[in-house]
């Protein structure tokens, strides 16, 4: 039985321990040292439909990682989860210049041929948009979608952890080659998932690796509403901040994008409050609202904001992915997928050529770890 280690239970480690536990052959640990997740930090918004990136590989990965959901939502109810992270609300698009809405129409109906999750598309007035958010102002029209969905990211790593009944090592880790397999910890396993986001400098450099990966740091605000705004949807308006409400009253407002920070995981009470300043006119409610708590994350990002995948170079059996910036809850789940296909030898429908990893990893010293 092959012994594979996966280190990070991010959103892409959760996801590719999940499809590795499926196979009786291997047998999978997970190692998080639990600190600064992107992902139980993350406003899990899945609409990647209406971004203007130039980057069509980026575009390909995040649309059809909003189609993945669907697959990963079937097969983790054939596991007996509950499906309580995932709902397909719709969303609201805000333009500061309202004409522009009509172009995005446009291009979102030209999307929707090859990817029908979209679903209805319709430019709504102020009337017709309180039907489905009451108390939403600073707009005229808007454009909706009724495919938008939002994932509670901490609560999909849960349940992705609990179907997969690997073991989860809650420590900080090193990797460290020998003539056969790798060293983690005590243990020496066969092969290797890096899932560690911006940290996977921290655990290649010492190997002799350059890592083209930043991080970034992201805060969001949680409250708490009386109204229950289950089927509310997503409101994004042009800017840094987004409304994402969910069941039970609880209402989240972000994120920052914070470059100059590094890895600094404290919350910035001055920057949530000028956050939620620009978000009151828009909905004026939030005043009375109960602050139920901050989430903290660390985002990674590549100097081109490019993700990538794929086996480390160098280090046969190690596989990797990072740069998944701030889209993370939208390509995580198929990139994990991918990686966990990939350590088994199997075809994958996202081409590796397109998220090259040697253009990010790079050995900078004559070491190489082929035995």
């Amino acid at each position: 039985m092959k012994k594979v280690a996966i280190i990070g239970a991010g959103i892409v480690g959760a996801t590719a321990a999940y499809y590795l536990s499926k196979e009786s052959d291997l047998e999978v640990t997970v190692f998080d040292h639990g600190q600064g997740q992107a992902t139980k930090a993350a406003a899990g918004i899945i609409s990647p439909w209406f971004s203007k990136r130039r980057n069509k590989a980026w575009y390909k990965m995040a649309r059809l990682g909003a189609d993945f959901y669907v697959d990963l939502l079937a097969d983790l109810e054939k596991s007996g989860q509950v499906i309580d992270f995932y709902q397909r609300s719709g969303v609201f698009l805000l333009k500061k210049d309202e004409t522009k809405l009509e172009e995005l129409y446009q291009l979102a109906l030209e999307r929707r041929e090859e990817s029908p999750l979209i679903g209805d598309l319709s430019i709504l007035d102020k009337v017709s948009a309180s039907e489905f958010f009451p108390g939403l102002q600073g707009f005229d029209s808007l454009l909706y979608a009724s495919g938008g969905a939002r994932v509670d990211g901490q609560l999909l790593v849960t349940r992705l952890l609990e179907a997969s009944q690997v073991e989860v090592v809650r420590e900080d880790v090193s990797l460290n080659p020998l003539s056969a397999g790798y060293q983690i910890g005590d243990r020496v396993f066969d092969q290797v998932i890096l899932a560690t986001g911006a940290w996977l400098g921290q655990i290649l450099e010492p190997l002799g690796y350059q890592v083209d990966v930043r991080p970034q740091k992201g805060q969001l605000r949680d409250y708490q509403v009386e109204q229950d705004m289950v089927n509310y949807p997503v409101v994004m308006p042009e800017g840094e901040w987004d409304l994402i409400p969910f069941a039970g009253g609880k209402l989240s407002l972000g994120a920052t994008h914070e470059n100059d920070m590094g890895f600094d995981l404290t919350v910035d009470e001055i920057l949530l409050q000028q956050m939620e300043d620009a978000a009151l006119p828009c909905y004026p409610s939030l005043v009375e609202a109960t602050r139920a708590g901050e989430r903290v994350g660390i985002r990674a990002y590549t100097s081109d904001f490019s993700p990538f995948f794929g086996q480390v170079p160098g280090l046969i059996g190690v596989y990797a992915a990072s740069g998944l910036g701030s889209s993370g809850l939208t390509t995580g789940p198929i990139i994990g997928y991918h990686l966990a296909r990939l350590l088994q030898g199997k075809t994958v429908a996202l081409e590796s050529s397109d998220y090259p990893i040697e253009k990010y990893v790079k050995q900078i010293e004559n070491e190489s770890f082929f035995y």
